[in-house]
């Protein structure tokens, strides 16, 4: 059970954006800070596009 949880971790720190595909740096620091997997970018435009 332990390896399972730490291949999923592995997994959603991969710094891929779940909006545009894109690899980016941004989309782990976001992850920690927000548990969203999004890049600077589209984290922008949801914040003032929110729909």
């Amino acid at each position: 059970m332990t390896e399972e949880l730490k291949e999923q971790d592995i997994k959603d720190l991969d710094n891929i954006c779940e909006e545009c595909q894109k690899e980016d740096e941004s989309v782990t620091q976001n992850l920690i800070l927000t548990g969203f997997k999004l890049c600077k970018s589209c984290r922008t435009s949801k914040t003032v596009f929110p729909i």
